[in-house]
């Protein structure tokens, strides 16, 4: 029959808890660490100049930007014309 002292085995679930989470720490801050030395423009599409990427860049914002305008206006409702009529009735 297996014999564990008390709080022997919960003493090496945190030890390995602890690691795992020290190591996911590491990574992330690594990751982090890469991102931004390298930045953006270091990965630009081939033949592409810096100008060319960030115009591409803005023209992406400017869709997205519209896209979800549109998107908060089907939402609300906005997109809809109005059914009132611009006659008067008497």
């Amino acid at each position: 029959m297996l014999n564990f002292e008390e709080g022997g085995m919960m003493k090496n679930n945190n030890k390995v808890k602890g690691y795992v989470l020290g190591l996911f720490g590491l990574a992330f801050v690594l990751c982090v660490w890469v991102f931004l030395a390298g930045g953006c423009g270091s990965w630009a599409q081939p033949g592409e100049t810096e100008a060319e990427g960030q115009r591409r860049h803005m023209r992406n914002l400017a869709i997205n930007q519209q896209e979800m305008m549109a998107d908060i206006d089907k939402v609300l409702l906005f997109d809809k014309p109005s059914t009132l009529s611009d006659k008067r009735i008497r």
